[in-house]
């Protein structure tokens, strides 16, 4: 049978600030057949999103294809006019991006956008063009199939949203799809919803497809095979099982250990641990306060919890169930609009305003998201040093030693401190941001989604570093996330939050049999490193309708 694809040492090279041209792909290549997935993984900048967009003949500003082939039913996107890969687009070759709503306009209806390939390349009448629409809302197993189109982006979920962005992509009848990293930002049981349908209408079709991840379980599901990639070349290609349980290449081995993080290890007894945070009845949200005292918007309610001196805790649920506002909260970045706040035995004011120096400095909280929390304009010293200035009033010799100090608890080289947060890998941004809060030397440390933004192999060196700071330093986390398996790796207790409500908490010793209808459903929708897990994975058909993220 002929290959769809074939892509023959393909050679992509990119230019420096400097102007100095580096070659960043070396050399792939790699064949897809007609109707198969073909998944691309390995950690960032190792070249798998270069080189799928290669597949449209396409690289981005400051990259250019320097050699090699890249053939879609025998047609070389490298030779090609650009006027002849745009008639490809769309029609044989499509495309699915990671941030569905990045792709969406928010001013125009649905069905108007997902329709627009067929009207830019004459497919078919409009009228058929959205009746075909509609089918595949049917087959991706959306709500409403002949409504939802004609809703705005913003007022569907973000799996919805995912899913009509493959519909888009899948309009023009394409012989190959690429998929992105498609549901990175998916809650697990949204993830599979989404899954499910992807596969479905891919096999159905009989379409080729290119699936672009770091995340082992998900790539196990959808794909027949898997190229795994690291610093532009490829180190290993073999069937999705023959990968995952005999790897072959050391680092196709380290990427299955990283998918694992490694258990907390058994704690010593102690007779009588004390409470370092209490919470009590907490209720916060957004908007105006109304008659009963509370905003219009309740994002949380009537919370409690505890986290003893040296133990952490999770807290767990999918998005908008109230557990970053819960954070913040707690942090007193959102006040509080009813209960309290007992830290260390002293009672808290709700806004970190009203709040003491110490109390500021002894609670920390570290963000999702270093690109946004690290100011791009200052190096890391400066960034280090605010915070050793304001709390401990630290200058010259004694604070650039203690810069020095902190960069080496966060396995960071000294090197560094001249650099700006843009020149950082995301691994080094999330360690920066780590060093940071180290520098209030607090007794708590708040996480909210602090590797939900990284690949496998930087967040299970990010858990390690956390696990080894805590060991040095008696912390204690509250470690905010929606994957499991991370949370598992280092919480004591977990909490599950669903719709702004604390619903349970799970201690390990009873970690695997959660009683709550809604915990089993989140637990049990977690993928595996087995690629028969979502073709056999029976969900409770009640438990997923009442708590099912649509």
């Amino acid at each position: 049978m002929e290959n769809l694809v074939e892509v023959r040492d393909l050679k992509v090279e990119a230019t420096t600030d400097s102007g100095r041209r580096v070659e960043i792909i070396k050399g792939v290549s790699l064949d897809i057949a007609p109707g198969e997935i073909v998944a691309l993984i390995g950690e960032s900048g190792s070249g798998k999103t270069t080189i799928a967009l290669t597949l449209m003949g396409y690289t981005r500003s400051g990259c250019s294809i320097s050699g090699g082939t890249v053939r879609i039913a025998g047609k070389d996107m490298v030779t090609l006019s650009e006027r002849e890969r745009a008639g490809i687009r769309g029609t044989e070759v499509a495309y699915v991006p990671q941030s569905a709503a990045a792709a969406f306009n928010p001013a125009q209806r649905i069905i108007e956008q997902v329709v627009e390939v067929t009207r830019i390349h004459r497919l078919m009448p409009a009228e058929e063009a959205r009746q075909k629409a509609v089918e595949l809302f049917r087959a991706l197993s959306l709500p409403n199939p002949e409504t939802i189109g004609g809703r705005y982006p913003h007022q569907v979920s973000g799996g919805q949203l995912q899913r009509l962005s493959a519909a888009m992509a899948l309009i023009g009848d394409p012989r190959l799809v690429i998929f992105d990293e498609p549901t990175t930002a998916l809650d697990v049981t949204t993830q599979i919803e989404v899954l499910r349908a992807f596969k479905s209408v891919m096999k159905k079709g009989g379409i080729s497809g290119v699936y672009v991840s770091h995340d082992l379980a998900v790539v196990a599901q959808i794909a027949d095979r898997i190229v795994v990639l690291r610093n532009g070349e490829v180190q290993e290609v073999g069937a999705t099982a023959d990968i995952l349980t005999r790897a072959q290449h050391p680092y196709t081995r380290e990427l299955l250990a990283a998918f694992e993080p490694k258990p907390r290890g058994e704690e010593t007894v102690v007779e009588e641990r004390k409470v370092l945070l209490e919470i009590k009845g907490l209720s916060a949200g957004y908007g105006p306060i109304q008659a009963d005292g509370q905003p219009l918007v309740r994002a949380v309610q009537d919370v409690s919890l505890t986290v003893e001196k040296g133990r952490n805790l999770g807290i767990i649920g999918e998005s908008g169930c109230g557990k970053s506002t819960l954070a913040r909260a707690i942090a007193g970045i959102l006040p509080a609009s009813s209960g309290t706040i007992l830290f260390d035995k002293s009672e808290l004011e709700g806004s970190v305003r009203q709040r003491s120096r110490d109390h500021l400095r002894e609670m920390q909280i570290v963000f999702q998201y270093a690109d946004t929390a690290l100011n791009p304009a200052k190096s890391i010293e400066e960034i280090l040093g605010r915070p050793l200035m304001f709390y401990h009033g630290m200058k010259g010799k004694q604070r650039d030693s203690r810069i020095d100090q902190l960069l080496d608890m966060v396995h960071l080289p000294k090197t560094l401190r001249h650099r700006r947060p843009q020149e950082l890998s995301g691994g080094q941004k999330q360690r920066v941001n780590f060093a940071r809060a180290l520098a209030a030397e607090p007794k708590l440390i708040i996480c909210d989604e602090v590797t939900s933004a990284l690949d496998t192999v930087v967040a299970a060196a990010i858990i390690e570093l956390l696990k080894e700071l805590q060991r040095e330093l008696s912390l204690s986390y509250i470690f905010i996330s929606h994957d499991l398996s991370v949370v598992e790796a280092i919480c004591d207790e977990i909490v599950v939050m669903y719709g702004g409500r604390k619903v349970e908490e799970i201690t390990p010793a009873v970690l695997k049999a959660p009683q709550h209808p809604y915990s089993k459903l989140l637990f049990s929708s977690v993928p595996r490193l087995d690629p028969s897990w979502l073709d056999t994975l029976e969900l409770d058909p009640e438990l997923v309708t009442t708590y099912g993220h649509r």
